[in-house]
């Protein structure tokens, strides 16, 4: 069973000036986001859960570590948390920077209330987009390794277009068979239509995401 604070979208703050943390958690809270705020980098990585959802929002200059610093932290992990980050005057390129490398959007303090909340509900819904699709794949994949290694090789052969007679030449075995096999794998892989059976396919294969 999940844990149901763990579904719950995050917002995190990592900010050394303790005035902007304090802000941002009232702010968030007006509007029932859960929240957990860091003075430290460090402290934020050591606890960071690449399987919680949620996103990030990173003061772009801090003296132990910049938030750039942290952004590449989370690319080396493979995190998918979009980040949004904040900046001060005359760190508009280091911003631009970390956008480069994957980084979701920033502002420029000051900034309205509004502008960011924008921002941060725009994250949110990515971050569920994103973990929507990997889930996806994983329960094809799952699906897939579910079928027989005879029932692989079927659903290879039928993504390729060829009919059951030529399947069962190509294996050596029945037409009757080869009926069952089919049967099975669009059964086990939950295809509604042989176009559905391609589609998870090709997304086994990364030729389609």
């Amino acid at each position: 069973m999940r844990d149901s604070k763990k579904t719950v979208p995050l917002v995190q703050v990592v900010d050394d000036d303790e005035g902007m943390r304090r802000a941002l958690e009232a702010l968030l809270a007006t509007i029932g986001h859960a929240t957990a705020t860091f003075a430290r980098p460090a402290d934020f990585l050591q606890q960071h859960d690449p399987t919680r959802p949620g996103c990030l929002i990173l003061d772009i200059r801090m003296p132990q570590m910049s938030g750039l610093e942290v952004q590449q932290q989370l690319n080396l992990r493979g995190s998918m948390l979009p980040v949004i980050m904040i900046t001060g005057h005359g760190d508009v390129p280091m911003a631009v920077q970390a956008m480069k490398h994957g980084a979701f959007d920033f502002l420029e303090k000051p900034f309205r209330d509004q502008d960011l909340l924008d921002r941060i509900n725009a994250a949110l819904k990515l971050d569920a987009e994103n973990r929507e699709v990997i889930e996806r794949h994983a329960d094809i994949r799952r699906r897939f390794e579910s079928l027989t290694p005879r029932e692989q090789d079927v659903i290879k052969l039928v993504v390729d277009g060829r009919a059951n007679k030529v399947i069962a030449i190509d294996l050596g075995l029945s037409e009757r068979t080869i009926e069952i096999h089919r049967a099975n794998v669009m059964e086990k892989m939950g295809a509604r239509s042989i176009a559905h059976l391609v589609k998870m396919h090709l997304m086994l294969t990364g030729e389609n995401g």
